[in-house]
């Protein structure tokens, strides 16, 4: 009778994702919720977080901008970095994160003007949340060893990412335009945290189901 297998598959570890992909995802909710409190706190009183967008935070003008600005940059960064390490995801679902990310960026390197609206801050912004709400749909597998990549997962987040960037769309001019638009970000950072830990996980059970297995097998 054969000894019960011990060593890997080969390339078995080639569809997890990487550690630093799982903190660069969890650093990213923190940065941009902590960025516009803490931007928000050194505005003049009549700014209203209800009423004002977190474009304002950054914009030419804003009391120190460059909170915003470099909580910006910093949660562009993040996507970029998960994007690269979510190896279990389709490659097109992970460029589009990393592009989301890339647009995020250029949100921060495209502030608002003092007054009215900056058509390469629109263009660029429209990209990131565009492309950051649609991201999942496109990483999605057809298999259900990870449950957070699945085509059904993916479909119900999109919706609800959707759903509020259609209430930013609708209050662009309201009065709750601020709040909508960070429900709406506050969505798409959280999702890729949501993605990588599961991910992460869900393969290491899935190999150990197969080595399992294949030494039960190799046994008999």
């Amino acid at each position: 009778m054969s000894p019960p297998l011990t060593t890997p598959v080969p390339g078995a570890d080639q569809r997890t994702v990487r550690w630093w992909a799982v903190a660069s995802a969890a650093v990213a909710p923190f940065l941009l919720v902590g960025g516009w409190t803490v931007a928000a706190s050194r505005q003049p009183t009549g700014y209203n977080p209800i009423r004002d967008t977190i474009s304002s935070l950054a914009a030419r003008g804003a009391t120190e901008r460059w909170v915003m600005t470099a909580a910006l940059l910093a949660v562009g960064v993040c996507d970029v970095v998960t994007g690269a390490g979510l190896r279990p995801a389709r490659w097109t679902g992970r460029i589009a994160l990393m592009g989301g990310g890339v647009a995020t960026m250029m949100v921060a390197a495209f502030p608002q003007p003092v007054r009215g609206n900056g058509v390469d801050h629109t263009i660029a912004a429209t990209i990131a949340f565009t492309t950051l709400a649609v991201w999942l749909v496109m990483a999605a597998r057809r298999t259900a060893e990870v449950p957070v990549l699945s085509l059904a997962f993916a479909v119900s987040t999109t919706v609800v990412t959707v759903g509020l960037l259609t209430w930013f769309t609708l209050e662009l001019h309201g009065s709750h335009r601020g709040m909508a638009e960070r429900g709406a970000a506050l969505a798409e950072v959280m999702w890729p945290l949501v993605v990588a830990v599961g991910a992460r996980h869900a393969p290491l059970v899935g190999r150990a189901g197969r080595l399992r297995a294949i030494g039960s097998a190799r046994a008999a």
